[in-house]
């Protein structure tokens, strides 16, 4: 594997070589280590101190280049080109866990970074971070303002709110059910069914939830309870980026043309009980907006 990763905001006009994956920090950043305190009102008494309300947090935000070639997507590499990207996920990934994660006894024998390279895994106020967000937005259509082909990583010191939404059920499904794994169960469902499943692999299923809300909507499940990319072997990180390579080939070829889409990896918070980091599941989520054309656009209307 080779991948290159850096940590710091500035490079110049010339970015080094690289063969597979790249890595900075986003000079735009949506939440950064260093920024001014949140200092909520303490009126009491008022509308605005009852029902506005904001958290402050702090983070640190991650470009991952997928490929030096600027017209390769994901769906136009081979899942082994794909690997790359996978391993440096899995790397930052590793290298902002808690140390008080029991994940981190298990990333011990996987994929760390090189240890020609620093990172920080807790804020300027020396806060550890809570979740690393690690997606893409691909296309204009969903925002993505440059065009070589690449990923985000946040890494904050909350938790966002779809991801905790989710934990809260997969906590309640798997303290009802005597310590069974919704998604785990959900993927044996769909497996069974094959009414919804698209692809699968020996680690993978990748399907259309049951609850989509867009057209071509997809979710990879891990089939066995995997808490996070730390949990993955090498043959398990090889059937991801195949699985990942399959989901958007298929979008492209769908309506030819270069499928837009969002994309998000859940899995377990960086930090958190151990009933919260036993109670994750690995999973990517796909929402594509697209509806029965390359040019017609779903809208949530009504």
């Amino acid at each position: 594997m080779t991948s290159r990763i850096e940590d710091t905001t500035h490079y110049g006009d010339t970015n080094p070589n690289y063969e597979n994956t790249f890595v900075f920090v986003n000079d735009y950043s949506a939440v950064r280590e260093e920024q001014a305190e949140y200092q909520p009102s303490d009126e009491s008494g008022i509308l605005s101190s009852l029902l506005l309300r904001a958290d402050p947090v702090a983070g640190k935000c991650y470009v991952v280049t997928f490929s030096p070639n600027h017209n390769l997507t994901l769906a136009d590499l081979q899942p082994s080109q794909i690997v790359p990207v996978v391993d440096t996920w899995t790397q930052l990934y590793t290298a902002h866990l808690s140390p008080r994660s029991p994940l981190v006894r298990v990333a011990s024998t996987t994929t760390r970074p090189p240890a020609s390279h620093q990172y920080t895994n807790r804020s300027a106020s020396n806060a550890q971070y809570r979740y690393m967000q690690i997606f893409e937005n691909k296309g204009a259509a969903m925002g993505c303002s440059n065009p070589h082909p690449h990923g985000q990583i946040w890494t904050t010191t909350g938790l966002p709110e779809e991801p905790a939404l989710e934990l809260e059920q997969l906590k309640k499904y798997r303290r009802e059910q005597g310590g069974m794994n919704l998604l785990e169960d959900y993927a044996k469902l769909e497996i069974e069914k094959q009414e919804r499943a698209v692809f699968e692999n020996k680690t993978f299923v990748a399907l259309c939830p049951w609850w989509a809300i867009w057209p071509f909507e997809v979710m990879i499940v891990a089939k066995q309870h995997k808490r996070a990319l730390v949990d993955f072997d090498d043959v398990e990180r090889k059937d991801l980026a195949e699985v990942i390579a399959e989901v958007t080939r298929r979008y492209d070829n769908l309506f030819e043309t270069q499928f837009p889409y969002s994309m998000g990896i859940h899995q377990a918070p960086l930090e958190g009980t151990d009933v919260e980091i036993e109670a994750s599941h690995f999973h990517l989520h796909f929402y594509p907006p697209l509806l029965r054309s390359a040019t017609v656009r779903k809208f949530l209307v009504g």
